[in-house]
């Protein structure tokens, strides 16, 4: 029976590992493809943010910095990122461990409202906010009996960004603390810690450059939202406009100076962009490398305890 099996030819193996290798050719043609994609459609964009805010001089471009309207904008952008992180830290963290560590019923249901901000478009969103606060929203008569302001003022534009920017801490931790499974922390209960020395001293420090992973993405996009805070806001100059909207008003004005103006200010944003990937990058580097570790030095460990 033996005898009856066709055996591959000779050499038909290595022709098989070699089959998912291209040829020079088609490798050179896709780096090339690739290369002049993002050279064309990344570089060369942002380049020209730089170039167009920096035509008319660099004292052009520091006047229109320090321009009254636009250092409020800086402020309020810089305001609304300290508010909104730190509450969607909070909340990603309490998420995250909640989904992670423990079964209950209706698990399924809330991965999915965390992914719900990611499937709606941030004007949507925006809408949503004023049906909820607006003077003619449900909650409108309650708010103008209260003196209380939410759209067309800073806390809606919290609002709103916080929803936008809800899910990077959560879909960031969950993954994470679900591969790192339970057993670190029946281990710290069994040897007599309770639940916040647990969390403290094993569940968080396993996850924390997944968190600070998220808190760089949450950051970006807090900084970076337009839609959402464009229809709760009113753009009014020097009170409720961010650096995107700042930038927009800009670029439609009817001056020539004014569009390099948003251009210097567009240029804030792209350096801020880059921060983000420059440490998102490190971040990544660091992971990789603390794992690269953990394996070399677990057959070390195993091997000491055999001995």
């Amino acid at each position: 029976m033996a005898g009856l099996i066709a055996r591959p030819p000779r050499g038909a193996t290595h022709k098989s590992q070699r089959g998912s290798e291209e040829t020079p050719l088609i490798k050179w043609s896709l780096i090339t493809v690739a290369l002049g994609f993002v050279g064309v459609f990344l570089v060369l964009p942002l380049v020209n943010v730089f170039y167009q805010a920096l035509q008319n001089g660099i004292g052009f471009y520091i006047n229109s910095i320090k321009e009254p309207d636009t250092f409020s904008a800086i402020q309020l952008t810089l305001l609304m990122t300290f508010i909104v992180v730190p509450m969607n830290v909070v909340f990603g963290i309490t998420a995250a461990w909640a989904v992670a560590k423990f079964d209950f019923r209706g698990k399924a249901f809330l991965i999915t409202l965390i992914d719900l901000p990611f499937a709606i478009s941030p004007v949507v969103a925006g809408l949503m906010f004023v049906v909820w606060f607006g003077r003619q929203g449900f909650l409108g008569d309650w708010l103008d009996a209260h003196d209380l302001k939410i759209i067309f003022a800073v806390p809606g534009m919290v609002l709103v960004t916080m929803f936008v920017t809800s899910p990077f801490v959560a879909r960031e931790l969950i993954p994470l603390m679900q591969a790192n499974g339970t057993e670190q922390e029946q281990a710290a209960l069994t040897l007599g810690a309770n639940g916040w020395q647990t969390f403290w001293h094993v569940t968080l420090p396993s996850s924390k450059w997944g968190l600070l992973y998220g808190i760089i993405l949450c950051n970006a996009r807090a900084m970076g939202e337009f839609g959402a805070v464009s229809i709760v806001s009113g753009a009014i100059a020097g009170q409720t406009e961010t650096l995107p909207l700042r930038v927009d008003k800009l670029f439609h004005s009817a001056t020539a100076a004014a569009g390099v103006a948003a251009f210097a200010v567009a240029s804030l944003l792209v350096l801020l962009a880059l921060l983000t990937l420059a440490i998102k990058s490190y971040l990544e580097w660091r992971t990789e490398h603390a794992e690269a570790v953990a394996q070399i030095e677990s057959p070390k460990l195993n091997n000491s305890h055999e001995h």
